[in-house]
């Protein structure tokens, strides 16, 4: 296994000089097949001593130590994680636990990195300057047909006295309205869920649906202020070459991961 190589190759969004906040490539790992070059997730199939070295170089890239590098088992739920400082004094096998099924992680703790993973489905980044406090959102359609981030929103409000006007939002590299095709089954479970359906859809031969739109939209409706939300456009099926896509490349395949560090 090639362990001399440059490191991960690392997309960044700019939330302000106290925040690190960025998305993993596919570029700078040790990671094969669809599994290349760099993917640290281990619920995907991919070898494990593959991701504990891309973990080892992300750490050493983002200059924090590996135990504080938050990674969820995610289960396209709405579950939300308040990451306090005593979570990093309890045994690994209790952490895993705390993790389990849950799909948002939030912290104020300074120097640890959460994130989410994704390959299609919409990562959401969101930053508190007030009260220096961030959450990541794992917002698949399931997650964003049950409006994950307007809960991530008003979770962080209960736990940090976040105020969503203060909040600074990046949507991050998932798949496109173009590239997002549904069966009729899909519309019609965000028709019933209240959803604009002259918004965020759109039908060719089947419908699609503007997953990051929707986000987006709901971010908007808690009051988020849509001069804070930067959405990136990197549709993660048109550029498979770059980012991990399910849909383009199948479920065994590698993960984005999309993470912030409060510095």
């Amino acid at each position: 296994m090639m362990t001399d190589f440059k490191g991960p190759e690392l997309h960044f969004y700019d939330l302000g000089k106290k925040v690190t906040a960025f998305s993993t490539t596919r570029k700078g790992g040790v990671s094969e097949g669809l599994y290349g070059e760099f993917n640290i997730n281990p619920f995907c199939g991919d070898k494990l001593e593959h991701i504990s070295v891309n973990k080892h170089a992300l750490c050493r890239t983002l200059k924090i130590e590996e135990s504080k590098l938050i990674l969820p088992h995610q289960v396209h739920g709405i579950e939300s994680r308040d990451i306090a400082k005593e979570f990093f004094f309890l045994p690994v096998m209790v952490q895993n636990q705390l993790l389990e099924g849950v799909d948002c992680v939030m912290t104020d703790v300074t120097g640890a990195c959460i994130g989410v993973s994704t390959a299609d489905c919409i990562p959401v980044l969101l930053y508190d300057p007030v009260h220096h406090a961030a959450a990541a959102v794992h917002a698949g359609w399931r997650g964003t047909l049950a409006r994950i981030v307007r809960k991530a929103v008003r979770d962080m409000h209960v736990c940090y006295q976040s105020n969503p006007a203060d909040l600074l939002t990046v949507i991050g590299p998932g798949i496109s309205l173009d590239a997002f095709e549904v069966g009729q089954e899909v519309y019609d479970q965000f028709s019933h869920a209240g959803f604009d359906m002259n918004v965020i859809a759109r039908k060719d031969e089947k419908w699609h649906i503007d997953l990051s739109l929707c986000n987006r939209l709901q971010l908007e409706a808690v009051g988020v202020k849509s001069e804070h939300i930067d959405i990136c456009d990197i549709c993660t099926y048109l550029h498979s070459d770059l980012f991990f896509s399910a849909r383009r490349l199948g479920a065994d395949s590698g993960r984005i991961y999309t993470g912030i560090i409060m510095r």
